[in-house]
């Protein structure tokens, strides 16, 4: 027994792994890190470029796929495989749970991010494309997105909801949840037990772009009143979303859908490897930690908590404290607001430019391989 079994046994939080690469499906890595207590797996356009682009794995099969399918195309192949081979080495954990955990999530593209139909057709087509009961397609949880999440719940398909950066949007996820949930069960679905949902609340961005509001707050003073403020957003509204959770899953219309077997949309605590060097490594670990819950962490900061992780139940202590730390940075000019649609952009933003740049160098390497085709 590790402390990630502890984590899922003695509070009901299941740790997945934020990171996908095919040496660790072939290596057995992934496989190693399931036996140690991973029960899942988070991808993002930004980690399968790292993946693609740090590693000579794919060259082979990227080499068959470019002279009869076009770059993107030849992208999704290699992605497509991958999460196949990640969701058979999470299907005993799928099973042993009883469909409640064993999860492996892909994106669809992020130039989909403002694009409802566009968002429904790819969610669509991925569900198609890797049918599978343990696969979770991503949606970011952008304006034109949560439509699109609610669609794909009332078709009974298993959505991540993700860069959630504030309450209201969470609020808004739950609700489109809620109310596909219901739809599918207006359209004659018996049994909502084969739908699942996580809302992937970011955490350590909130931090490093709230802090760096506080700073420029207290300007060259360093011993300003804000600055007490800093390295405690995040957590604190960690903890209201709990909250909300608590209080969104309960009461008659929860009931009467679990009543049909809906299962919760688990809030998924992402971004949770420390930014800042001088907060603890685990500073968004420990600190969250509650039933009904995922962490999913980087391959380093699954390491620190095997190492030296606490278990202990800390994601609902003293939310009368976050909420008054929430008022007491909106008092000292913080716009939460603001920093969550700075935030929304930011991720929509930097995967798109990952997914962009992947393929402008997978279209060098197609013709690099042209090339070297045409000259034999």
């Amino acid at each position: 027994m590790t402390t990630l079994h502890d984590l899922y046994e003695r509070e009901g939080q299941s740790p997945w792994l934020d990171n996908l690469r095919r040496d660790w499906l072939r290596d057995g890595t992934l496989a190693g890190l399931v036996g140690r207590g991973i029960r899942g797996v988070t991808s993002n356009p930004t980690i399968l470029a790292k993946a693609i682009e740090g590693q000579d794995t794919y060259d082979e099969q990227f080499r068959s796929l470019v002279g009869t399918h076009s770059v993107e195309d030849a992208y999704w192949e290699l992605v497509t495989d991958d999460i196949a081979a990640a969701l058979e080495v999470l299907r005993p954990v799928h099973e042993a749970s009883g469909g409640a955990d064993g999860f492996v999530s892909v994106e669809v593209a992020p130039a989909l991010a403002h694009d409802t139909g566009g968002t429904v057709a790819a969610a669509r087509a991925l569900h198609g494309r890797i049918d599978r009961p343990n696969l979770l397609v991503k949606i970011p949880a952008t304006p034109e997105g949560v439509p699109a999440v609610r669609q794909m719940i009332a078709e009974g398909r298993s959505i991540n909801v993700t860069l959630i950066f504030s309450l209201e949007r969470y609020g808004e996820v739950i609700e489109a949840y809620l109310s596909g949930l219901e739809a599918l069960a207006a359209a004659g679905t018996r049994d909502l037990s084969g739908v699942a949902s996580v809302a992937s609340f970011f955490i350590s961005r909130v931090d490093t772009e709230v802090d760096g509001r506080l700073d420029r707050l207290a300007g060259d003073d360093p011993g300003a009143s804000v600055l007490h403020l800093r390295g405690r957003a995040a957590v604190a509204q960690g903890r209201l979303a709990y909250r909300l959770f608590t209080e969104r899953f309960s009461g008659p219309r929860w009931e009467a859908l679990a009543a049909l077997g809906a299962r919760v949309q688990r809030p998924l605590w992402a971004s949770t490897s420390t930014k800042n060097p001088a907060y603890p490594d685990l500073a968004y670990v420990d600190t969250l930690i509650g039933p009904d819950t995922v962490n999913t962490m980087p391959d380093g900061t699954v390491a620190d908590f095997l190492d030296h992780g606490t278990v202990a139940r800390t994601v609902d202590v003293d939310t009368d404290g976050a909420a008054a730390l929430m008022d007491d940075l909106g008092a000292a000019g913080v716009d939460l607001a603001d920093v969550a649609a700075t935030l929304e952009a930011a991720g929509v933003a930097s995967f798109a430019a990952s997914f962009d740049d992947l393929l402008a160098t997978l279209a060098t390497k197609a013709a690099a391989l042209a090339g070297t085709s045409g000259a034999g």
